[in-house]
């Protein structure tokens, strides 16, 4: 689709016009201050030198407009969105509607990071599509602004008219909403929601919940690279913004599930490096910066000839070359050669940050997590889980940054909660159990799914003594392995369904974590079967049915 190429080519074509027309405006004030010469005309020869002072000027100024055009042309077709051919399209499609450019620039590095990945994407402007050319598409990330009073913005407005106001069918498309707002209006990413809510009713699968970015935000943005590394099948996608960390201290960690089937998991607890107090709320993320294992590091060096001692500048602080190896991707050799130590540190990139719910409050004394080991494709561990759960050593420097999740927050209110989730989607939902009954909120009901009783139920001797008096009012459990026939968190949902829908109707909120893939989405089919997607929307636009899926 060409006709983003076509509106920047017509401004271009307005702007040449706009100079003609400025020359003829000037040409005529000159003409009409010629009639206020009082004497007659008299011509002056200016001589040779003033005529070619005068064509200098002249050809300087043509060239100079000529320049200009020429760059905006070159700008024009480098800008200019790639064609999508009905019997070329992509698996996936990136679509955007921007009002200012912000929108589109987030949308084109949504789009590059898909194709880095070896994804065929599409990229377009939202306005250019209609719902049947939706249905061509598996997968689909839209990236939208929100204009005026909650109005989409002016380039999505065909799309609007044309797909929005009809009913067309997209179950085979998943799709992810990026909503860009201003929370001090009203209608705050109310046009993203809109787009959200049709697609949900047009049968397409969220792929995760929506994300909305306040001013933005560079949290909000790193969570939707988070989401986006993970769909591409890339985790070491470069940060856009790489998070202000602070340095906090390892004071434990010890392993979660002994004996367990599954992979190893270990409770972590962390405190801040200077002991300054702890901040934060149930639900927020912890931000991780991880760290290259000091092996790789000092195999790298030796192979490569650099003294990992030598004293490196970066962001006006000195550092050894090692240290700052280890926070940063490690270069292909044919890179690195013949390069000194202080070349070779301008031009690391940061290792990408990894995201973690908190599983304590600030009451606990220490931000705590829950942290399963993830192994890559060649064996090793995975860079954040490898790092916190092996290769940082007790009392060891993390670098952290809170960010804040009040999409995940807990009601402030009395009203009955509902906590479902599995694996180490507990840590979430332990937090928010602890601040509610801190605030002596009792009516909690916690549904959880994990492979074996005896060694996957995090949490259990607290979990167990909330429940014996009464602080937890009841707890469903499901064991994957336990049984001759496998059983899962969403089996037991919908076991207990006319519970869950007399807990709804006396006003509880319903909170998920965990997994986006399975678990998720298998709820939300319970969940909708049962109450309908309506309500289910409703209570979603009440705050009364919130996720934190991954």
């Amino acid at each position: 689709m060409t006709s983003n190429a076509g509106a920047r080519e017509r401004a271009l074509n307005l702007s040449l016009l706009g100079n003609a027309l400025a020359l003829l405006a000037l040409a005529a004030l000159a003409a009409a201050l010629a009639r206020w010469q009082a004497d007659a005309w008299q011509w002056v020869a200016p001589g040779r030198g003033r005529w070619w002072m005068a064509a200098a000027l002249v050809a300087a100024y043509a060239g100079f407009v000529a320049a200009v055009a020429r760059s905006r042309r070159r700008s024009a077709r480098r800008e200019a969105l790639p064609a999508i051919h009905a019997d070329r399209r992509g698996d996936w499609l990136v679509a955007f509607a921007s009002q200012t450019g912000f929108a589109e620039q987030l949308a084109r590095r949504s789009w590059q990071a898909l194709r880095d990945a070896g994804l065929n994407a599409d990229l377009a402007v939202l306005g250019t599509l209609d719902a049947t050319q939706l249905a061509h598409y598996r997968r689909a990330l839209f990236v939208v602004s929100t204009t005026g009073e909650g109005d989409a913005p002016d380039s999505a407005a065909a799309f609007v008219r044309k797909a929005m106001g009809a009913a067309t069918p997209l179950p085979q498309l998943g799709f992810g909403v990026l909503a860009l707002g201003d929370r001090e209006y009203v209608e705050y990413c109310a046009f993203g929601h809109r787009l959200d809510h049709w697609l949900r009713h047009a049968g397409a699968q969220p792929l995760f919940d929506l994300v909305e970015v306040d001013n933005g935000d560079a949290g909000a943005l790193r969570h939707w690279q988070h989401h986006l590394g993970l769909l591409a099948g890339r985790t070491d996608l470069p940060d856009w913004s790489a998070p202000a960390y602070a340095p906090w201290r390892l004071r434990e960690r010890r392993i979660a599930n002994p004996g367990s089937a599954g992979a190893a998991a270990f409770h972590l607890a962390l405190v801040p490096a200077d002991g300054s107090a702890l901040q934060w709320r149930a639900g927020d993320i912890a931000e991780i910066g991880p760290r290259n294992p000091a092996d790789e590091v000092a195999q790298w060096l030796a192979a490569n000839g650099f003294d990992g001692a030598a004293r490196v500048r970066r962001d006006e602080a000195e550092t050894a070359l090692a240290d700052l190896l280890q926070r940063s991707r490690l270069p292909a050799a044919a890179d690195a050669r013949g390069q000194s130590a202080q070349a070779l540190a301008d031009a690391l990139a940061p290792l990408p940050h990894r995201e973690y719910s908190i599983a304590s409050v600030p009451a606990d004394g220490a931000l705590r997590l829950l942290v399963r080991q993830m192994r890559r494709d060649d064996g090793r561990l995975g860079l954040g889980s490898g790092w916190l759960t092996e290769h940082a050593g007790d009392g060891a420097a993390i670098d952290l940054r809170i960010r804040t999740n009040p999409s995940f927050h807990a009601p402030d209110d009395a009203r009955p909660l509902i906590l479902i989730g599995n694996g180490t989607g507990l840590a979430g939902l332990r937090a928010l159990l602890r601040e509610r009954i801190d605030a002596g909120h009792r009516r909690n009901w916690l549904l959880f799914g994990e492979r074996n009783a005896a060694c996957d139920l995090h949490y259990r001797d607290q979990l167990e003594a909330w429940l014996a008096d009464g602080r937890l009012e009841r707890a469903d459990y499901a064991f994957s392995r336990d049984g001759a026939q496998r059983v899962y968190v969403q089996d037991r949902v919908r076991e207990r369904i006319d519970q869950v829908r007399e807990w709804v109707d006396a006003g509880a909120a319903v909170y998920v974590c965990g997994s986006l893939e399975g678990m998720a989405p298998a709820v939300d089919a319970v969940l909708r079967e049962a109450l309908g997607d309506e309500a289910l929307e409703a209570m979603a636009a009440q705050g009364r049915y919130r996720r934190d899926v991954y």
